[in-house]
């Protein structure tokens, strides 16, 4: 069954109207019919089945006949912050990330990062991103679409840190010496409903200089095991290893 983010909360009606894009893809896209029903996800995160009731020249109407109640979320809010990486790897870790249960996306210019995206860079790939983790939330049968925000200065996320009740710094260094116990440490500290953010150095890692910035601001060292992993597999590994500590165990 197909699944589409609405921009709105949900309210309880007797009709929901589709246009714009949604209405396209429904129509056009996958030749929907009344009767066809379809998932619609509100932004305050609560899901209905709908049933198509009559299709416009611009319009799909739907009626509700009941409520989502399975829970897709990961029970802890995990904020990827990634140093920004050459080509198109920020698209394949919001695409994947969002698979896994990533609720936002952060990407900043590391001291180490190559690319540098100007203001009109920046809002042309926020725009293909976003849309990219919405196709991706759409697949894996999200209830959210995570947020993607592309940061002007570092300065930024640092800001940020008295947002999230953990900072966690992915430090390459620490898994050279043999760190292995501060991930799993801090996870295990976390509660459901809180939040923490995870960050990750481009091509290169993160510089010794940004590394101690962090760190004095509350930022916690970890190491991701014995192999040293590429900017676009190691927010993959620590997403996967946080849906096991909150999700399987």
């Amino acid at each position: 069954m197909q699944r589409y983010f609405l921009t709105e909360s949900y309210e309880s009606k007797e009709r929901y109207s589709i246009t714009g894009e949604n209405y396209h893809h429904m129509v056009r896209v996958m030749r929907m019919e009344p009767a066809q029903q379809v998932f619609l996800a509100f932004s305050d995160r609560l899901a209905i089945i709908a049933e198509i009731t009559e299709i416009t020249e611009d319009t799909v109407c739907l009626k509700e006949i009941s409520k989502e109640v399975s829970e897709k979320e990961l029970p802890i809010h995990v904020t990827i912050a990634c140093g920004y990486p050459k080509g198109d790897k920020l698209e394949w870790v919001v695409q994947k990330g969002t698979e896994l249960g990533s609720h936002r996306f952060v990407g900043f210019p590391a001291k180490n990062s190559v690319v540098k995206w100007d203001l009109k860079k920046r809002v042309k790939k926020t725009e293909r991103l976003k849309k990219i983790a919405t196709e991706a939330a759409e697949q894996s049968h999200r209830q959210f679409a995570p947020d993607v925000v592309l940061l002007e200065k570092a300065d930024e996320l640092i800001h940020s840190f008295s947002e999230y009740d953990k900072v966690l710094v992915a430090y390459e260094e620490s898994a050279k010496i043999g760190e292995r116990s501060q991930f799993a440490k801090a996870l295990s500290e976390v509660n459901k409903g809180e939040s923490i953010l995870v960050i990750f150095g481009p091509e290169g890692g993160l510089s010794v200089d940004e590394v101690e910035r962090f760190q004095s601001l509350g930022g916690i060292l970890c190491g991701l095991g014995p192999r040293i992993l590429r900017a676009e597999t190691a927010p993959l590994y620590v997403l996967s290893a946080i849906s096991y500590q909150f999700e399987l165990v």
